[in-house]
């Protein structure tokens, strides 16, 4: 039997169903790959985070993250909408989206800010839904994904990149076997 090599990139081929943790070391797909070809992925998510959360309807996701707005970016632009949206295509790399919309009505210029969060995120932990809104709050911010954009969602959620993580490992999950929570 021949021991794959770490660094080569024929090993990292035949794990196309690792597509959410593309960027993360040889060595951390291949422990994945493990905990998928063991069964065990879903043991290793639920113990983790055994429960989802109640927020459910728009409204309730529109306060949540209204909360964490006014908690940690009080001075942004105020939030005009936020809401769950099934016509995000997690498979495309989209958890989530932030809006800022500009238009001129008459003299004054109107501003809005929405979020939408992919829907599929309706039945999930509250640790990933906060992850997303972290994130999509963040670009009000900082539009780009550099290091002052990742410093304020740390500072928003200190376990924002091990829930980043753990949401894709998640995803992975959804994309093999369907649902986890029920």
């Amino acid at each position: 039997m021949r021991v794959p090599n770490l660094r080569s990139i024929d090993y990292l081929l035949p794990m196309k169903h690792l597509q959410y943790l593309t960027g993360y070391s040889p060595q951390t797909l291949q422990q994945v790959d493990v905990l998928i070809n063991e069964g065990r992925l879903a043991e290793v998510l639920l113990r983790r985070y055994p429960n989802t959360h109640s927020i459910r309807t728009d409204n309730a996701l529109y306060t949540y993250t209204q909360t964490l707005k006014s908690e940690f970016m009080s001075k942004a632009q105020p939030l005009s909408r936020v809401a769950y949206d099934g016509k995000i295509k997690v498979i495309q790399h989209a958890l989530g989206q932030h809006h800022y919309i500009t238009r001129v009505q008459g003299s004054k210029l109107k501003t809005q800010n929405e979020i939408k969060i992919a829907s599929v995120f309706r039945n999930a932990p509250e640790a990933f839904l906060k992850m997303i809104v972290v994130h999509e709050l963040a670009h009000f911010r900082e539009k780009e994904h550099n290091k002052a954009f990742y410093q304020l969602c740390c500072h928003m959620e200190p376990n924002y990149h091990q829930y980043e993580f753990d949401l894709r490992l998640y995803l992975t999950y959804l994309d093999l076997c369907g649902e986890l929570y029920e």
